[in-house]
C-alpha cells in the first residue's frame, strides 16, 4: 500500500462537531481534502455554512447538521440525518468545547455544568451514537476524541474545564478498550496551546504574555500542525497502536510545549491481563445491540 491510499479517504464518511471554527474547521477541511464526505455538526449555523464553502470552494463535500452536544435527543437527530444524507459515519472527530474562567470558591454551578457537559458529557454522549451505529453495521471505523495538555496537568482558573479534559484522556482509554472488538479505533489528541475563540481573549493579557516566553519556541502552535495528526490517526496503519504513550518520554514539560500533543492511543490503558479480556470476553446481549 503506498503512503497516498493510506491516507486516501474516498467513500469514507466523518462527523466533526464544532466543526464552526478553529480546531474544528482544521479538522473538518483536512478530512475532506482526504476524500471523505464530511458531516459538520454544531449549534451556530451560520458558522457550519461558512466551512462548508469553505471546502466546497476546495472541492471536496460536506453537509450542515444541527447538533447540542449536551442534549441526547439533538445527539441522536443529527446522526439520523447525517446517516439518511451522507451514510453511517465511520470517522467521529469529538471536537466541540468551551471553556469557563474562575477561581473554585467564584465559580458558579451553572459554569461548572456548562463546561462538564460540553466538554465531558458531549465526547460520551456522541461517541456512543457513533460506535452504536458502526457496531450495528458492522463497520469498523475511527473515533478521535480532543483532550488537553491541561487533562495532564493543573492550572488556576480552570478547574471545571482541567476536570473535563482528564475525564475524556480516561473515557478515551476505556472507549478503545471496549470497542476494539468490533473493529473501531479510538484515539485522544491532547493539544498544546493554540490561538483558538475559546482563549484568543486569554493570550491578550500581561499573563499570556509571561507564559509565552516559558515556551521554548516563544510563540504558539500553529492551528494546522494538528492536520498531520489528524491525518496521521486516520491513516490505515494506525490501528497498530502506534499512539499508545500517554506520558511523553522526555521532560514532561518540554515535551507538552515543543510537541504540543500528548497521545491516547487504543492500548494506552492495557495491561496483558486487560489484552487478554479484550480478546476473549464475548460481549453481553447490551453490546452486542
Amino acid at each position: 500500500m503506498t503512503c497516498a491510499e493510506r491516507f486516501n479517504l474516498e467513500g469514507r464518511v466523518a462527523l466533526v462537531t464544532g466543526a464552526g471554527s478553529g480546531l474544528g474547521r482544521q479538522f473538518a477541511e483536512t478530512l475532506a481534502k482526504a476524500g471523505a464526505t464530511v458531516v459538520l455538526a454544531a449549534r451556530r449555523r451560520n458558522k457550519l455554512e461558512e466551512t462548508a464553502q469553505s471546502i466546497a470552494d476546495k472541492g471536496g463535500k460536506a453537509i450542515c447538521v444541527d447538533l447540542d452536544v449536551t442534549d441526547s435527543a439533538s445527539v441522536r437527530d443529527c446522526f439520523a440525518e447525517a446517516e439518511s444524507s451522507a451514510g453511517i459515519a465511520d470517522i467521529l472527530v469529538n471536537n466541540s468545547g468551551i471553556s469557563r474562567e474562575g477561581f473554585l470558591v467564584d465559580l458558579s454551578e451553572e459554569d461548572w455544568d456548562a463546561v462538564i457537559d460540553t466538554n465531558l458529557k458531549g465526547v460520551f454522549l456522541v461517541a456512543q451514537a457513533a460506535a452504536r451505529a458502526m457496531i450495528k453495521a458492522e463497520k469498523p471505523g475511527s473515533i478521535i476524541n480532543i483532550a488537553s495538555v491541561l487533562g495532564f496537568r493543573v492550572a488556576k482558573m480552570l478547574s471545571s474545564y482541567i476536570a473535563a479534559k482528564s475525564g475524556v484522556v480516561n473515557l478515551t482509554k476505556t472507549m478503545a478498550l471496549e470497542w476494539a472488538r468490533y473493529g473501531i479505533r479510538v484515539n485522544a489528541i491532547a493539544p498544546g496551546y493554540f490561538l483558538t475563540e475559546i482563549n484568543e481573549h486569554f493570550f491578550k493579557t500581561d499573563a499570556a504574555k509571561q507564559m509565552l516566553v516559558q515556551i521554548p519556541m516563544l510563540h504558539l502552535s500553529p492551528q494546522t500542525a494538528m492536520k498531520q495528526l489528524l491525518s496521521l490517526l486516520m491513516a490505515s496503519l494506525s490501528h497498530l497502536g502506534i499512539f499508545a504513550p500517554v506520558t511523553p518520554t522526555v521532560d514532561e514539560c518540554t515535551a507538552e510545549y515543543v510537541l504540543g500533543v500528548h497521545f491516547a492511543g487504543p492500548l494506552a490503558s492495557f495491561t496483558d491481563c486487560d489484552r487478554s479480556r479484550a480478546d476473549t470476553t464475548t460481549p453481553s446481549s447490551s453490546e452486542k445491540m
